[in-house]
């Protein structure tokens, strides 16, 4: 088995070109721990749901999408088993208008197969001929990408810590933060203000963020809707649906039937 791209990276002192790419997708590699790495990586869901956490929150990246991981991160990769990436590493001042925090970034029919077809360049090529000039445009592209809103901010407050590892682990619990403020010896008011000033959301978007982004990885591994809705706490199939299409454009159905799209 040919190494990963991390495994590549792990020996190099800088990378071999301002941007380093790998051909082939890599099923399931990615680093499950805290790590850090002195370029940008841009990591593109070709299939399956990528989900990457950092001291400030988790973003996840269904098919079709990348998560932008900025020079100077620590960052958690965690992916399901069936997940294929494509990874590129770039010199941070090689795409400088395009820094900025960890994000997630759409990936046009076009970005992608700029993608596809930079992976098939030797780990050298020629930066004054064909190879830079399909990495130039790769660069753009990359620069053009639109944000979404695929992030669910991590506080680092110890009661809300608590509350919201509880809920990662369990999103379907139906406990009010009136019952929680109980359990954490604090009032509700207490914790609806730290609610908001560590996470920029109140407790309620929290939740509805927490559970459509767990919906995500159930769908792409071919669950039923409706089975979706129940483990993520939705009452009925139908808020659940409009909950989705409201977040994300388009409903689980549509966006299962993205998958395999890379």
């Amino acid at each position: 088995m040919p190494p990963s791209p991390s495994e590549e990276l792990a020996g190099l002192v800088v990378l071999p070109r301002s941007v380093f790419g790998h051909a082939e997708s890599v099923a399931n590699r990615a680093l499950g721990y805290r790590h850090v790495h002195p370029w940008v990586q841009f990591a593109y869901a070709v299939a399956g749901v990528l989900d990457v956490r950092t001291d400030s929150g988790r973003f996840i990246a269904p098919p079709q999408r990348a998560v932008w991981i900025p020079a100077g991160v620590a960052h958690q990769v965690r992916c399901s088993a069936d997940t294929e990436i494509r990874s590129l590493y770039i010199e941070p001042a090689a795409l400088p208008a395009a820094q900025g925090g960890c994000r997630v970034l759409a990936v046009s029919p076009l970005l992608r197969e700029l993608i596809r077809a930079f992976g098939d360049l030797p780990a050298e090529y020629d930066e004054r001929g064909p190879g830079g000039r399909l990495a130039a445009v790769l660069l753009d592209q990359v620069a053009a990408a639109p944000t979404l809103g695929l992030m669910l901010p991590l506080p680092r407050e110890p009661r809300l810590r608590q509350l919201c590892e509880a809920l990662e682990a369990e999103p379907d619990l139906r406990e009010g933060l009136a019952t929680w403020a109980t359990r954490l010896g604090c009032s509700e008011r207490t914790l609806a203000r730290l609610f908001r000033e560590h996470t920029g959301l109140n407790f309620r978007l929290w939740r509805q963020r927490l559970r459509l982004i767990s919906a995500l990885p159930l769908l792409e591994a071919g669950e039923r809707v409706t089975d979706v809705a129940i483990a993520c706490g939705y009452d009925s199939v139908s808020a659940f649906i409009a909950s989705f299409r409201e977040h994300f454009g388009a409903t689980p159905g549509e966006f299962a039937g993205e998958r395999g799209g890379g």
